[in-house]
């Protein structure tokens, strides 16, 4: 069962960290059996697997249901489960509430997002109780209406000044990880090369500690939006379609079931039941 060292052992022995989303109990599986470094119950799973437009309106126990599922899949993994937006931002209490409901759901750790006073105080209070905590900076979904849009983060020394100095205040509040993302490559190694513990880069370069993307994206399972960041290794929506494309047809033309799918009743079954119709 990986922990919170492992991460810290990866980064300090300069192996690369790799993550990947999930949201349901096969994937998991998958993942855990391919020993992926790290799972991430993401709050992106509101627009992948529910068909929301954005992340704001998942609640808390609807990713508690994601998260139970996750961790039935996944025996080995490291899992984090995404504090979703408003679940942690009213009070100490409520923040401390609902991530000890993810540690209770089978996550390892949380994730939360930003920087700012209550979320450092939350993220000490989470760590003293024993709940390990991802932090992310860059580009944070949950404050996409404040700062404007999908826009890159880190553009300027000023930006990139200002994002290691938060940086630097979530290690020292004791974070075991900080997502980077969408940020310029010379920004993101910039504050990598500044910190002690892992960073994990989505849209943010090669020199970050680790990656994540959403396994849905790298499938070609989610076909809403393609972030630039993302590659491609599989077009599964495409073999999907044309998979049930193909079984719509064979039971039209009465191909399948054949026999093969079929079962038989037994001789002395077959012969009452033919007297019967007889």
């Amino acid at each position: 069962m990986k922990t919170i060292s492992h991460f810290q052992k990866l980064k300090n022995s300069n192996e690369k960290i790799a993550m990947l989303t999930a949201y349901d109990y096969s994937t998991a599986q998958v993942l855990d059996k391919i020993g992926i470094d790290g799972i991430l119950v993401g709050d992106s799973l509101a627009m992948v697997a529910l068909g929301y437009e954005n992340t704001y309106n998942i609640t808390i126990d609807e990713m508690l249901v994601f998260v139970k599922a996750v961790a039935r899949g996944a025996k080995n993994s490291f899992i984090i489960g995404d504090m979703p937006f408003m679940s942690y931002n009213l009070s100490l209490e409520q923040g401390l509430e609902n991530a000890s409901k993810m540690i209770k759901a089978g996550a390892s750790a949380v994730k939360m997002e930003g920087c700012n006073e209550h979320i450092i105080a939350l993220i000490k209070r989470s760590v003293e109780s024993g709940i390990p905590v991802l932090g992310h900076l860059g580009f944070t979904p949950q404050l996409m209406n404040t700062i404007g849009g999908h826009k890159i983060q880190g553009k300027t020394v000023n930006q990139i000044d200002k994002i290691l100095e938060s940086a630097k205040k979530l290690q020292e509040a004791g974070c075991f990880a900080i997502v980077l993302e969408l940020m310029p490559a010379e920004a993101a190694k910039y504050i990598t090369d500044n910190l002690y513990i892992p960073t994990i880069g989505i849209g943010a370069g090669k020199d970050c500690s680790g990656q994540i993307v959403v396994t849905d994206d790298i499938l070609g399972k989610f076909t809403d939006f393609v972030p630039k960041f993302v590659k491609k290794y599989a077009n599964l929506n495409e073999i999907t379609l044309n998979a049930l494309q193909e079984y719509k047809r064979e039971v039209k033309e009465e191909i399948f079931p054949s026999e093969k799918e079929s079962f038989e009743l037994v001789i002395e079954e077959k012969v009452k039941l033919g007297a019967e119709i007889c």
